[in-house]
């Protein structure tokens, strides 16, 4: 129904910076939602930051400061700017996106990305 389509994951030394962006296809009427979440190894995946349809935001606590979300809803598109990246950083990154779609509601997930930050 909805497709999730990440980029920009990749290896980068603490410090610096990695931008991840994710498109939505499919047959979608609207998304109320998108962001982003991540996993690393041996832990539960967790929240980074989300951004609805009007644009506000929210961040983990671990990130504030540090990332900043924003969204293109002619492009149904979602951005995560990420800088003063820090080791504790690395983690596969996944994005989400609530959407009306022809059948109700639908909850899509990417596929993830690896963002590893090196010290």
């Amino acid at each position: 129904q909805v497709q999730l389509v990440e980029s920009g994951g990749g290896l980068v030394q603490a410090g610096g910076s990695l931008r991840l962006s994710c498109a939505a296809s499919g047959t979608i009427f609207s998304i109320y939602v998108m962001g982003w979440y991540r996993q690393a190894p041996g832990k539960q995946r967790e929240l980074v930051a989300v951004i609805t349809s009007g644009g506000t935001t929210n961040y983990a606590d671990s990130v504030k400061g540090r990332f900043t979300i924003a969204r293109d809803n002619a492009k149904n598109t979602v951005y995560v700017q990420m800088n003063s990246l820090r080791p504790e950083d690395t983690a596969v990154y996944y994005c989400n996106a609530l959407t009306r779609v022809p059948t109700g509601q639908y909850n899509a997930w990417g596929q993830g990305t690896q963002v590893t930050v090196s010290s």
